[in-house]
């Protein structure tokens, strides 16, 4: 097979743990709506903002790959249904983004990276809307992909295409490394791009799947097979 050049990586539960991202990002941000917002705050709880934006999601099939306008699309609505400013909705949504990127990396992610960014090109491809530069993690990659940027989420190969063409490389030399059996390890198999899984919480793989080329639970793993594998 042609040499590896190119590794794509996903970001949330790949490099960091998602959940408890999310989870601290939405506590802040309710706080934000309770003490900016508080007539907002007494009908709707973090719960039934997050069915909003969902509801949201299902109307504006425009933007639905786009997290971050959804957020923002959301706020407004329900910020402007209890007469607050349409610049409180702005405001809202970047307090939640600052949050959001307060990530904590796995232990043996940053050092991993420097490492790959040394040899490969490196860049990760998420459908999530953290800011990687906005992280501990800045500066360890060649580039950098949201859904957003790009105006479709995997399984859509757009994320996959724009980190070709910006490298410069083919399919067959490049590998992407993923948590998600379907968005992540099938989507670029599809796409002609090597498959890995990096399984860091023991679950099943899908049995209706073909099974992926490795499987990893930490990146050092993944570094030592590529060190193998080339």
């Amino acid at each position: 097979m042609p040499a590896i050049r190119l590794i794509t990586l996903d970001l949330d539960d790949t490099l960091w743990p998602c959940d408890v991202t999310i989870a601290a990002a939405e506590k802040a941000h309710f706080s934000w709506i309770e003490a900016h917002a508080p007539r907002l705050a007494v009908d709707y709880d973090q719960a039934a903002l997050r069915e909003h934006r969902i509801a949201t999601r299902k109307q504006r099939t425009d933007i639905a790959h786009d997290l971050t306008a959804l957020r923002l699309a959301s706020l407004r609505e329900l910020l402007g249904r209890y007469g607050y400013p349409e610049g409180f909705a702005d405001q809202a949504s970047k307090d939640f983004l600052e949050h959001r990127n307060r990530v904590y990396p796995f232990p043996e992610v940053s050092p991993v990276l420097r490492g790959l960014s040394a040899v490969y090109h490196l860049i990760s491809v998420t459908n999530g809307n953290a800011d990687v530069e906005s992280t501990g993690l800045r500066g360890h990659f060649h580039h950098n992909f949201r859904a957003e940027d790009v105006g479709a989420a995997k399984p859509d190969p757009a994320l996959f295409e724009a980190a070709l063409a910006v490298s410069g490389v083919s399919a067959r030399e490049a590998v992407h490394l993923g948590d998600d059996p379907e968005l992540d390890v099938e989507a670029a198999r599809r796409f002609g791009m090597r498959a890995l899984w990096i399984n860091r919480f023991n679950r099943a793989w899908p049995e209706h799947l073909e099974p992926p080329e490795a499987e990893f639970d930490n990146l050092a793993d993944f570094q030592t097979w590529l060190e193998q594998t080339t």
